[in-house]
């Protein structure tokens, strides 16, 4: 099952939101999730995330859908299966497995907002960026660096630049905040990702 293009208004931004579904981490990394939601629904974007019911990912819903915002959840059955869906969204999208879940979020979305998480935040966030860097995906990319979360993160993609792994041009794929109330002024003000980006994919 997938979104089509016809599901919203033809101005409204889908914005994909990776976050994490921990119970555990400081509270402070779920009421900034609940703080993006409602900044975006303030804006008339539509969330885009995984569906979850808790943690960053049932804040990030909660908030959203407080402001009388939309909120598409894509998820595979089996999690569906396990009542893991958050129980108030405007529209679930359920797909096969998490390969399937990755692909679609990246089709649907016009930008990306990635907020503290684990593992599977980070495996979504590389997979948006590896996109990007391939030309496949040329759409912004803002990352969240509430309490310098990201720093060691960013500090290894440099090191990457410096041993030629990557380009450069490559440390422009994304924008970093400190703060998600900076979030819609980063996705607005995203250089556009070069249509020939494949041409210096490898360095």
């Amino acid at each position: 099952m997938t979104l089509e293009a016809a599901a919203l208004p033809p101005a409204r931004r889908r914005v994909l939101v990776f976050c994490a579904s921990s119970r555990s981490c400081d509270p402070s990394f779920h009421a900034a999730a609940g703080e993006l939601g409602r900044a975006l629904a303030r804006a008339g974007d539509a969330v885009v995330y995984g569906g979850g019911g808790v943690g960053s990912m049932g804040a990030l819903a909660d908030g959203a859908l407080a402001e009388g915002g939309e909120v598409i959840g894509i998820q595979p059955r089996f999690m569906r299966e396990l009542e893991w869906t958050h129980a108030g969204l405007t529209s679930l999208v359920l797909v096969e497995d998490m390969q399937e879940r990755k692909r679609e979020m990246l089709r649907v979305a016009d930008a990306i907002v990635t907020l503290p998480g684990g593992s599977g935040t980070f495996e979504e966030l590389f997979d948006a960026l590896t996109a990007k860097r391939l030309g496949l995906f040329p759409k912004p990319i803002v990352i969240v660096n509430q309490g310098g979360f990201f720093d060691p993160l960013f500090a290894l993609l440099r090191r990457s630049v410096e041993e030629r792994f990557m380009h450069e041009a490559h440390l422009e794929m994304w924008r970093a905040v400190d703060h998600v109330r900076d979030v819609p002024t980063a996705i607005h003000g995203s250089a556009e990702w070069p249509d020939h980006a494949v041409e210096f994919a490898s360095p």
